[in-house]
């Protein structure tokens, strides 16, 4: 009956135990340079923003037959408009093309002109359902919207966290996420990918599910704080996330292997959500046994074990005993 409860595959065998700690200084120095060198890159080149945050033109189409992606791009480019975004909409007939602004209101014109010209050559009886323009200080309100909303979440988290743990666990959690945010604006960077709402999505839910992964170590670790009452953080921080390691790694691959197809065949309209979401699920777990615990035991190495220490008219060894 074991064959039926028990794994038929463990990632990672059961009494495994990797000295994590033993690694918390390369660690760290490794992931302040990364987010270094991303905040850097922030600054120059800087992110590729994209028609929210920088302004431009949004057309929403209705073409005659089932929209062909790949004929509109090309007819896109043939008619000097490279940078025009596509979109699916609802239907297989909807279609939304993005512009980037222009230097007035005449070569905004001319290039609405060349996106008609192009929708009629690929398919002719076209309807052009609604045309908008992102002016600049539109697109800057939502830019600090979206930094908003990312700081937001993370007050929110600190709280939660917070509430939740002792301070130690909040800190090094927030302190965590911020790095893995920084890698990830990094990441847009080196990879050019336009920042956008979409982005700003992806990013929360790279949040979101960073959150979740430290959140279940956490549990582990504060579980054996109170079971091992008189081993060493250091040494509880490891057995920790080893019993946990099996499922951290286990739910990160269930992830990574679900968003992968949409990042090979999702499309030009899902394909960079999912990109970075692979990027971000990657650092998220990194960082949870690599980045938090080492936080954490900087910050409570003496303050989590402080109430553990025996009195001074105590003996040790039976205050070691009780605790067993």
């Amino acid at each position: 009956m074991r064959f039926f409860y028990r794994p038929l595959f463990r990632l990672v065998p059961d009494g495994t135990r990797i000295k994590f700690m033993r690694g918390r200084f390369a660690g760290l120095m490794v992931s302040a340079v990364l987010s270094l060198a991303s905040i850097g890159l922030f600054f120059y080149p800087g992110l590729r923003l994209g028609i929210d945050f920088k302004g431009g033109v949004v057309m929403e189409v209705r073409t005659a037959q089932p929209a062909s992606f790949p004929a509109l791009r090309a007819a896109l480019a043939g008619h000097d408009l490279p940078d025009a975004g596509l979109q699916a909409l609802g239907g297989k007939n909807e279609v939304m093309i993005r512009l980037e602004s222009r230097a007035n209101a005449q070569a905004t014109d001319a290039a609405v002109a060349r996106v008609h010209a192009a929708l009629d050559q690929v398919s002719p009886g076209n309807q052009v359902l609604s045309t908008s323009a992102v002016g600049a200080s539109v697109s800057a309100q939502l830019f600090r919207q979206g930094l908003m909303a990312l700081g937001l979440s993370l007050l929110m988290i600190l709280i939660y966290i917070w509430f939740r743990f002792e301070w130690q666990f909040a800190v090094g959690a927030v302190v965590t996420l911020l790095l893995d945010i920084t890698k990830t604006i990094g990441f847009l960077v080196i990879t050019r990918l336009q920042f956008d709402l979409v982005m700003v999505a992806a990013i929360l839910t790279v949040l979101g599910y960073s959150t979740n992964d430290k959140v279940v170590v956490y549990d582990r670790m504060r579980e054996n704080l109170r079971k091992y009452k008189s081993m060493p953080l250091r040494e509880l921080i490891d057995m920790s996330i080893n019993e946990t390691l099996n499922r951290t790694l286990g739910t990160s691959m269930t992830v990574f292997l679900a968003a992968l197809p949409l990042a090979i065949f999702g499309g030009s309209s899902i394909e960079d959500f999912a990109i970075v979401m692979l990027f971000g699920i990657v650092v998220g777990t990194s960082s949870s046994i690599f980045i938090a615990a080492p936080i954490l035991l900087f910050l409570g190495e003496k303050r989590l074990r402080r109430d553990t220490r025996p009195a001074k008219s105590e003996d040790p060894k039976k205050v070691q005993a009780r605790a067993r």
